[in-house]
C-alpha cells in the first residue's frame, strides 16, 4: 500500500517507516498510509524562512493577488478530482462543494482583497499620520511589515481542502510562507491538493510546504518570526498554545476551535412562519452537512418553551427524509463521520448528552444505510436530543462532533443570553426572528460569547449563506471555549501575519520611508502642471498651488438655484446668524470643494483620465461671501495597477481662505494613465 508523501525543502520526501493506515470511511477500506518519519522539521521552516519568504516578498501585495488569482482558476478547473477522493471521507457531493468550493473561492475573495484594499506595494500603513509635534516637525505612521518566518498550519480533518486554504490565501497575500499539516484521517485530501499546486508552477518555490503524518519536534523549531494557526478542539489548542517555546518566545498562535455553537428561535415566531420553517431547516442542515462535522455546526437549538414540541416534531419528520448511505449515490443527503474512531468519539458523547435528555429521533447504535455496510463504514445516524430543564450542565458541557444538537426550551431573552453564554464562547451563533427588538437584545447580549451572529427573518433568508458557512470576508474565531482566535476577516486576516511597527520621524523622512506623503514634508511646484505628468513621471510630493478666488454672494444664490440646495444657512441671513456655528450666509460645501477643483484641474486631454472619488472630506471653517479661496493639491501617493495600462493616484487637497486658515481638507483620487509603450 502506497504512503503518503511529505513535500519540504523543495521536494516530495517518502518516509522512512511504513506508516500508520488510513481507511475510506465508507468501506473501512485501507486506503493509504501516512507517516512523517524522516522529515527535518527543522530544515523545513528554515526553507521556508530562507527560500520562499524571500521569494514572496520581492512581489507587492497586486502581484501576490494575481497569483492566487491564477491558482484559484487552476484549481477549479481540476476540482472534479477532490470531488471524487472526497467520497472516501464520507463527503457528499454537496460536502465536498462546501469544503473544495468553499476553499476556491476563498483564494478569489482573497485575491480581490489584495488588488482593491491593499496598495501595490510590499508595505502596508495601518491609518493616517499622526502629528506629534506642536510645529509640524515630528510625526508619526503605522506599518505594516511581513513576518520573517513560516505560518504553519494544523487543520482539522473536517475540511481537508477549505481548511488549508483559508490560511494559504491571507498568509501569502501578507507575504509569508505556509507549512501545512493537515489531521491525519483525511490528509490524502490534502496531499493531493498540494500536489496540484506544485503541479501548477505558479507559486514561488518555498510558499508551500507539507507535513503528512504528526508534527514531531516542529514546535521546537519555531522563532518569534514565525506563526501557528491551528484548527481543531479545544483541548490540542489548550496544549500547543502551552509549548515551551510557543510560550518562551511569544510565538504568534492563532486557534480555532469546536464550540457548542447555538440557534435561537425568536418568541414572536409560531408554526406556519416562514421564520419557523427557516429555524427547522436550518437545524436539520448543520446536523446533516459533512454529517455534522463543522465546527460551526448548531449544537444547542433554544425555542420558546410553548413550541419546544412544535420545533421536535417538524425537525424530526425533516430528519425521517434524509438518506444515510454511501455519498456516491446521489440520493443519499449524509454520508459517514470520517473515521471508526470519530463514530466512537460520538457515541461516548452521545452517552454523556443522555444524561439531560432524549433522543426525538435517531438511534445513536442503529442506522439504515444506502449502498453501504452500516458498521464497516463509519455510519451514524442523525440524533435530535430534547432536554426539557435547560439549565442541566452537559448540553452546555458536552458536545459530540458529528450529528448532533440538543433542543432546549428558554422563557425570556434574558434568560436564552445567560444560557447561550454558557458554552463559554462560541464561533457561531443565530437568532431566527421577525422582532427587531429582541433580535438587538438578544444580540447585543450573546456578542461577546460569540465570533459571529447571524440574524436570520424572510428577508435575509433570499440571500443568506447560513448559520455554518464561514466568509473570506468576515472574522471566523470566537472567544472562549472557540480558541480565542480570529481567521479570515478580509484584510484583518492578512495583517495577522504582518507585524505593526510605529515609526516616528520628520515628515520629509516618514513620507520616504514610506513612500506615502505625509503633511509637513516638502512640496515640489516646477511649471509642469501635475496633471500633464504621465504615472511614471510622477512623485509623491508633487504640487500645484491655485488661487485665490473670491467667492461673492451671487456665487452661493446661483449654486443654490442650480442644485435647488437652498438650506437656510445659504439663503436666509438672520436665520444663518442665529446658528452658533456662523456669522451670517455661507458658501455650500460643494460649492468650495467644485471652485477648488475648477482651480486645480488642467482643463485639456492628457494622462489624467478620471477622478474616481473624495474620501476624508472635512469642512473645517466657514466660507463667507467675499473671502478668497485657495487650494494646495499635493500627490499623496501613486500605485500602478497590476496589469493595466493607468494606476491610481491619491492627491492631499487643502482649501484655504485669506488668512490661511483650512476651509476644506480632502483626498482626491485619479486614474492616471502610464506613458505609451
Amino acid at each position: 500500500m502506497a504512503t503518503l508523501s511529505s513535500y519540504v525543502t523543495g521536494s516530495w520526501h517518502v518516509p522512512d517507516d511504513e506508516g500508520a493506515p488510513l481507511h475510506d470511511a465508507v468501506t473501512g477500506e485501507e486506503v493509504v498510509r501516512i507517516s512523517s518519519a524522516g522529515v527535518d522539521f527543522g530544515a523545513a521552516l528554515q526553507y521556508g524562512r530562507r527560500v520562499g519568504g524571500p521569494a514572496i516578498r520581492e512581489m507587492t501585495f497586486h502581484q501576490r493577488a494575481a497569483l492566487l488569482k491564477a491558482l484559484a482558476s487552476y484549481l477549479r478547473e481540476r476540482r472534479e478530482e477532490l470531488y471524487a477522493l472526497s467520497l472516501r471521507t464520507g463527503a457528499t457531493r454537496g460536502d465536498s462543494r462546501f469544503d473544495v468550493d468553499g476553499g476556491i473561492g476563498v483564494l478569489f475573495s482573497y485575491s480581490s482583497k489584495g488588488r482593491r484594499e491593499m496598495p501595490n506595494d510590499t508595505v502596508y500603513l495601518d491609518g493616517p499620520a499622526e502629528q506629534i509635534g506642536k510645529g509640524g516637525s515630528f510625526a508619526a505612521r503605522h506599518l505594516c511589515t511581513p513576518l520573517r518566518g513560516v505560518a504553519v498550519q494544523i487543520n482539522a480533518f473536517n475540511f481537508p481542502v477549505w481548511g488549508p486554504l483559508e490560511k494559504l490565501a491571507p498568509a501569502f497575500i501578507a507575504g509569508m510562507p505556509s507549512l501545512v499539516k493537515p489531521a491525519g484521517q483525511t490528509a490524502y485530501v490534502t496531499a493531493r491538493l498540494v500536489e496540484m499546486i506544485v503541479e501548477s508552477g505558479l507559486l514561488p518555490e518555498g510558499s508551500l510546504q507539507l507535513v503528512c503524518g504528526s508534527a514531531g519536534d516542529l514546535f521546537e523549531h519555531l522563532t518569534e518570526q514565525d506563526l501557528v494557526a491551528f484548527t481543531g478542539s479545544a483541548s490540542t489548542a489548550q496544549k500547543l498554545r502551552t509549548h515551551p517555546v510557543v510560550a518562551a518566545r511569544s510565538v504568534r498562535f492563532n486557534a480555532e476551535a469546536d464550540s457548542l455553537n447555538c440557534s435561537i428561535l425568536g418568541p414572536d415566531v409560531t408554526p406556519g412562519d416562514r421564520e419557523f420553517d427557516l429555524f427547522v431547516e436550518q437545524l436539520v442542515t448543520e446536523m446533516t452537512v459533512k454529517a455534522g462535522q463543522k465546527c460551526t455546526a448548531i449544537r444547542r437549538a433554544f425555542v420558546p418553551r410553548a413550541l419546544l414540541g412544535d420545533v421536535a416534531e417538524a425537525t424530526a419528520a425533516r430528519l425521517a427524509a434524509i438518506t444515510v448511505g454511501n455519498p456516491a449515490d446521489p440520493a443519499v443527503g449524509m454520508g459517514a463521520l470520517a473515521s471508526l474512531g470519530q463514530r466512537e468519539e460520538v457515541r461516548r458523547a452521545l452517552k454523556a448528552l443522555t444524561a439531560a435528555g432524549s433522543p426525538v429521533f435517531g438511534d445513536p447504535d442503529h442506522v439504515d444505510v444506502v449502498g453501504a455496510d452500516a458498521e464497516r463504514g463509519a455510519f451514524i445516524s442523525p440524533v435530535l436530543l430534547r432536554v426539557d430543564e435547560a439549565d442541566r450542565a452537559e448540553p452546555h458541557e458536552v458536545e459530540a462532533f458529528g450529528p448532533v444538537s440538543t433542543l432546549m426550551p428558554y422563557t425570556s431573552a434574558e434568560q436564552v443570553i445567560e444560557l447561550a453564554a454558557r458554552g463559554q464562547g462560541s464561533l457561531a451563533g443565530s437568532v431566527v426572528t421577525g422582532d427587531a427588538a429582541f433580535a438587538r437584545q438578544v444580540v447585543l447580549g450573546t456578542a461577546p460569547w460569540h465570533g459571529r451572529l447571524l440574524v436570520l427573518d424572510a428577508e435575509a433568508a433570499k440571500e443568506s449563506t447560513g448559520h455554518g458557512s464561514p466568509l473570506p470576508m468576515l472574522v471566523h474565531g470566537g472567544p472562549g471555549r472557540a480558541g480565542g482566535g480570529e481567521e479570515m476577516g478580509g484584510v484583518r486576516g492578512i495583517l495577522h501575519h504582518m507585524n505593526r511597527t510605529a515609526v516616528q520621524g520628520s515628515p520629509d523622512m516618514l513620507s520616504a520611508i514610506t513612500g506615502r506623503w505625509v503633511a509637513g514634508a516638502a512640496r515640489t511646484e516646477t511649471e509642469v502642471h501635475p496633471f500633464r505628468k504621465h504615472l511614471e513621471d510622477l512623485r509623491i510630493g508633487d504640487t500645484v498651488v491655485a488661487g485665490p478666488r473670491r467667492v461673492d454672494l451671487e456665487d452661493i444664490e446661483h449654486f443654490a438655484e442650480f442644485t435647488g440646495d437652498t438650506f437656510y444657512a445659504h439663503m436666509d441671513e438672520e436665520a444663518a446668524r442665529a446658528n452658533p456655528f456662523f456669522d451670517g450666509r455661507v458658501a455650500h460645501g460643494y460649492l468650495i470643494v467644485s471652485l477648488a477643483a475648477g482651480l486645480f484641474v488642467d482643463p485639456d486631454p492628457g494622462p489624467v483620465l478620471a477622478n474616481y472619488g473624495l474620501e476624508n472630506l472635512r469642512f473645517l471653517t466657514p466660507v463667507y461671501p467675499g473671502d478668497e479661496l485657495t487650494v494646495t493639491l499635493t500627490a499623496k501617493g501613486v500605485d500602478p495597477r497590476e496589469g493595466a495600462e493607468y494606476g491610481e493616484v491619491r492627491w492631499d487637497a487643502d482649501v484655504t481662505k485669506q488668512d490661511g486658515s483650512s476651509v476644506a481638507k480632502y483626498d482626491v483620487l485619479t486614474l492616471v494613465a502610464r506613458r505609451e509603450r
